[in-house]
């Protein structure tokens, strides 16, 4: 199932991009959730792990998200594939600098799943408000 958002940020491209790929920070604007890098390389092949739920920092009611990178092409471009138990697929970030202080982050996900016609609009709803926190934090 692909999913698919788009936010303005009124920012630099690479600014963007920076904030973008801090991982352990995503935790700040990603609603309910709590990010740990558990190999980090410099792009390619890092591994995340990112725990949304109820209690993020717990890891109580909710679900793992394990990632590793597999494309790297800063300061446009990054591709995980989701390796976990119940989210597996690919998933995009993307930047398009539209002018030197406006930036289309363009975030995209293909999963796998049986559950995910019933998870989808949550998924959806969470990361719309994540994008807007990220792009109000410029």
């Amino acid at each position: 199932m692909l999913l698919k958002l788009t936010v303005e940020i009124a920012a630099p491209v690479d600014q963007v991009w920076n904030k973008l790929v801090d991982w352990e920070s995503q935790g700040g604007w990603m609603l309910a959730t709590d990010v740990v890098v558990e190999r980090k390389t410099e792009g390619l092949g890092t591994k995340i792990a990112a725990f949304t739920g109820l209690f993020p920092k717990r890891k109580l009611f909710g679900i793992l998200d394990t990632m590793e990178v597999n494309l790297w092409q800063p300061p446009t471009r990054c591709d995980v594939i989701h390796t976990g138990r119940w989210l597996r697929g690919s998933g995009t970030f993307e930047l398009h600098q539209i002018s030197p202080a406006l930036t289309r982050f363009n975030w995209s996900e293909d999963l796998d799943g049986w559950y995910l016609p019933f998870l989808a609009p949550s998924l959806l709803f969470g990361v719309k408000l994540s994008l807007r926190r990220f792009a109000a934090s410029f």
